[in-house]
């Protein structure tokens, strides 16, 4: 038996996929998570043999922490990130580099694909979307300083502009100057945008 965590952002979708997993005899889903944060304890609670999870799935980690995090905890876990083919590009890149422990596969793809890819992952055998090879191998460099996306990443809780300053022990109209110049780099009109097109870029 197959032991699967399930990370998903929209608990219909979420539920969803749990119920498309848990239909097949041979794979159990053992969590289902909303959080980011909460994956790496359910992990090493339930030993789940792979974690497939949504490369926007909020939280203070981003999934280009949370990949090699998870790996090292549970090394013989596989991880299966569902990502856009085009606009995940960025993380894919970064992520690649973790293959075979890590693979990538579009979020567009039918259920039978993704059952089978959760098999090949559970088998130590490589995943990687066709499409999202290529766009990984064609993404852009991370426009963003370091320090701008510490703060872009104190911002996904919805951090106010003062409350960053004080953990990062900055002025907060130096962190409203980091969010402009993040806003003005990332082409997004709200910080909400901002966050989403970092996250799905594999920039934060």
């Amino acid at each position: 038996m197959i032991r699967v965590l399930l990370g998903q952002r929209g608990r219909l979708l979420r539920e969803a996929l749990a119920a498309v997993m848990s239909a097949e005899d041979d794979l159990d889903v053992v969590a289902e998570l909303a959080h980011a944060d909460d994956v790496l304890p359910a992990a090493r609670r339930d030993r789940p043999h792979v974690a497939v999870l949504d490369v926007a799935l909020p939280g203070t980690l981003a999934v280009t922490e949370l990949c090699p995090a998870l790996c090292d905890a549970l090394p013989a876990c596989g991880v299966l990130i569902l990502l856009d083919r085009h606009s995940g590009a960025g993380i894919g890149r970064a992520l690649a580099r973790l293959a075979p422990r890590v693979g990538l596969l579009g979020a567009e793809t039918s259920p039978f694909d993704l059952i089978e890819s959760v098999r090949q992952l559970a088998r130590g055998e490589p995943v990687l979307d066709a499409e999202v090879a290529v766009a990984a191998l064609t993404a852009g460099e991370n426009p963003l300083t370091d320090r701008e996306c510490e703060v872009l990443r104190m911002a996904i809780d919805g951090a106010p502009a003062k409350e960053i300053a004080q953990r990062l022990y900055l002025s907060a109209g130096t962190v409203r100057n980091y969010l402009s110049r993040i806003l003005a780099k990332t082409g997004a009109r709200t910080r909400i945008e901002a966050i989403r097109i970092a996250q799905e870029s594999g920039w934060i």
